[in-house]
């Protein structure tokens, strides 16, 4: 099924935990700030807006501790600034 929609498989060996570890953590993220102590989501478009808004929170205004307390955006940015100035 991978091949047909032409997804990558996992080059790792398995059972690595390297691997998978950012893609862990991120859904361990998000199922305790959107997940923990819900139910379930009265319909699928309802789940789709809840996690788009998470997400984007994340990405804009949540700061994260591994890229000195600035939210990814901001990092992304500055690395980006950096590099034009560097050119």
């Amino acid at each position: 099924l991978c091949e047909q929609l032409g997804v990558t498989q996992s080059m790792g060996a398995i059972g690595s935990s390297a691997d998978n570890a950012l893609a862990e953590s991120f859904n361990a993220t998000l199922k305790c700030e959107l997940l923990e102590g819900r139910s379930a989501f009265p319909d699928a478009a309802t789940a789709y807006r809840a996690v788009f808004r998470w997400a984007n929170r994340y990405n804009t205004r949540r700061r994260h501790s591994a890229i000195g307390n600035i939210s990814p955006n901001a990092y992304e940015a500055a690395a980006s600034a950096t590099l034009a100035e560097a050119a």
